[in-house]
C-alpha cells in the first residue's frame, strides 16, 4: 500500500526553551543540521511580547508563543546532504508563509525515523516599531491589566500594590516590534495544504514513483492509521486499532470492485463509523475496545452488502484504444480477484459449520484438521485482499477508489462514443442519396483517445495529492 506523508502540528509556549533543545547536540543523539532565518534577539523579543499581549488579553491558560511542524521524511533521504535539505524545507516555509524560522534535523534514538523540527512565528516583524509614550501617568494592575485610576492599585495605606505598575509621564508604557497573529495558522485549511507543500516537496527529490508519498484525503472510503511513536506506553493498543481501520480499508476495496458505488461505502462509513463513534463519546469518553467494535460492526455490514451483491459483469474488449484496453485489461484481473475471493469466503461458513457437526472424542484428528484448513482459508483470503491495490498500483493508481473513480469515467466516455457511432450509423444507412452521407461526419475516435489520456493522467495524478499503510 502507498505511504502517506506525516506532519503534525504543535503549540509551542516556551519558544526559547524549545529552540534550545532541539538545536542542542548535547540534548539530542542524532542531530544533523540546524537552520535560522533570524537569530536569538529575534525569538527572545518575539517570546517577551506574546507573554505581554497575554497579559493584557486576560486570558486563562497558556500563552503560544510560536508552533512547530515535525515533519516526517522517508529514509532515501539520508542519502541526501542534511544541510541541504533542512535549509530547502525551511526557506519553502518562509516563501510560502513570509514568516521566521528555526528548524532541524533529527533521527530518533533507533535511528528509525528521520524527521525535520521547525519551528516557526505566527507573527512579523513591523516595519517601524510602534512606541507609545504617556501623556499623563499610566497604570498597569497584577495581572498586567491597564486601570484608569492609582487608587485602583493601592491599598489601605495608599501604598502601591506589589505587582502593579505605575508609567510616568513621558515613559514608554506601551512597544510593539511585531504584528499580531496570522490567524490562519490556527486554521486546519493551514495544515492541510502544509502537506500538499511538504508531500510534493518530498516527492520531487523521488524518482521511483512507488516510494513517493501522498496526503490521506479524509473524504475517501478509507480509515487512516496512527503512526506509533517510540516508547509509546499506548502501542499495542494502537496497533489494534490499526488493524481494525486496515480490515474496513480492505473490505471498502472489495465493495468498490464488487460494483457498490462509493457514495454508498462513504455513507455506511459516515453512518456506522463516524456517528456512532462520536455519539459513544459524547455518553461513554474515549473507549478504544468501544471504537474498534464499532469499526468491527460497521465492516460486518459493508460485507453482508457485498455479499447479497452481484459482481458487474466483466469487460468485453470491443474497442481499438489502447488507453481503455489498458484499463480494462486492469478492471479484469482485479474483477477475477475479486471472485477468488468471493469464492474463498464462501467456503469458509461451510468448514465452520463442518467444524460444528465434528464431535466425540474419536474426532480430534478430524476437528484439527477442519480447523486447520479454516485458518488457512482466512489467511489466504486476508492476503489476497491485501494484494488487490498492488495490481492497480504496479500501473500507477494509488488505490482502489482513484481507479474505480476513473475507470467509471473512462468507461462513460467510452460509452458515449459508442452512442454517437450508433446514431452516426443510423443515419448514414437510411441516407437515400450518397450525395446526402457526406452530410454526417463520425465521431472523432482521437478525441476519445484524448480524453481517456487524460482521465488516466489525473487518476494516477492523485498519487501526488491524496505511512505503509494509510498512516496519518
Amino acid at each position: 500500500m502507498a505511504r502517506h506523508s506525516f506532519i503534525q502540528m504543535s503549540k509551542l509556549p516556551n519558544v526559547k526553551g524549545r529552540i534550545s533543545y532541539i538545536t542542542s547536540h548535547a540534548k539530542q543523539e542524532n542531530l544533523y543540521a540546524t537552520y535560522r532565518t533570524a537569530d536569538n534577539t529575534f525569538w527572545k523579543n518575539l517570546a517577551r511580547e506574546s507573554q505581554q499581549e497575554f497579559q493584557r488579553s486576560g486570558t486563562t491558560g497558556k500563552c503560544i508563543e510560536a508552533r512547530e511542524l515535525i515533519i516526517a521524511l522517508p529514509e532515501i533521504y539520508t542519502t541526501f546532504d542534511p544541510q541541504q535539505v533542512l535549509e530547502e524545507f525551511t526557506n519553502k516555509f518562509r516563501q510560502q508563509y513570509g514568516v521566521e524560522c528555526v528548524s532541524a534535523l533529527h533521527h530518533n534514538k533507533r535511528k528509525t525515523n528521520y524527521h525535520i523540527h521547525l519551528i516557526f512565528s505566527e507573527r512579523k516583524l513591523l516595519p517601524e516599531p510602534d512606541i507609545k509614550i504617556a501623556t499623563r501617568s499610566v497604570f498597569f494592575d497584577e495581572t498586567g491589566k491597564r486601570v484608569r485610576t492609582k487608587k485602583e492599585i493601592t491599598d489601605e495605606n495608599g501604598q502601591v500594590r506589589k505587582g502593579c505598575t505605575v508609567i510616568k509621564k513621558g515613559e514608554v508604557y506601551e512597544s510593539h516590534l511585531f504584528t499580531t497573529k496570522d490567524e490562519r495558522f490556527k486554521s486546519e485549511a493551514f495544515i492541510a495544504e502544509a502537506k500538499e507543500v511538504y508531500t510534493e516537496l518530498i516527492n520531487s527529490h523521488i524518482s521511483d514513483p512507488e516510494q513517493r508519498l501522498k496526503v490521506f484525503d479524509k473524504n475517501s472510503v478509507y480509515l487512516p492509521t496512527k503512526k506509533i511513536g517510540k516508547n509509546n506506553p499506548k502501542a499495542a493498543e494502537i496497533e489494534a486499532d490499526n488493524t481494525a481501520r486496515q480490515e474496513w480499508n480492505i473490505t471498502a476495496d472489495m465493495a468498490l470492485i464488487s460494483g457498490i458505488e462509493e457514495t454508498k461505502i462513504l455513507e455506511i462509513k459516515k453512518e456506522e463509523i463516524h456517528q456512532k463513534a462520536s455519539q459513544s463519546i459524547k455518553e461513554n469518553g474515549w473507549l478504544p475496545n468501544l471504537f474498534r467494535s464499532i469499526v468491527s460492526k460497521a465492516k460486518e455490514f459493508l460485507q453482508n452488502l457485498i455479499r447479497q451483491t452481484a459482481l458487474p459483469p466483466k469487460p468485453v474488449l470491443n474497442m481499438d484504444m489502447a488507453e481503455f484496453r489498458t484499463m480494462q485489461k486492469l478492471m479484469i484481473r482485479v474483477q477475477n480477484r475479486a471472485r477468488e475471493i468471493r469464492s474463498l469466503q464462501e467456503e469458509v461458513p461451510k468448514l465452520k459449520a463442518q467444524l460444528a457437526e465434528t464431535k466425540g472424542i474419536f474426532k480430534g484428528k478430524e476437528r484439527k484438521a477442519l480447523e486447520t484448513q479454516i485458518q488457512q482459508t482466512e489467511g489466504k483470503i486476508s492476503a489476497m485482499l491485501e494484494a488487490i491495490p498492488d495490481i492497480l498500483k504496479s500501473d500507477g493508481y494509488p488505490d482502489v477508489q482513484a481507479f474505480m473513480a476513473t475507470y467509471r469515467k473512462a468507461e462513460a466516455v467510452v460509452d458515449h462514443y459508442n452512442r454517437e457511432l450508433a446514431e452516426w450509423e443510423r443515419k448514414v444507412k437510411e441516407s437515400r442519396r450518397p450525395a446526402e452521407k457526406e452530410r454526417y461526419a463520425p465521431p472523432e475516435r482521437e478525441s476519445v483517445r484524448d480524453q481517456l489520456r487524460r482521465l488516466q493522467a489525473e487518476g494516477k495524478q492523485k498519487t501526488k495529492h491524496r505511512s505503509r499503510d494509510r498512516e496519518r
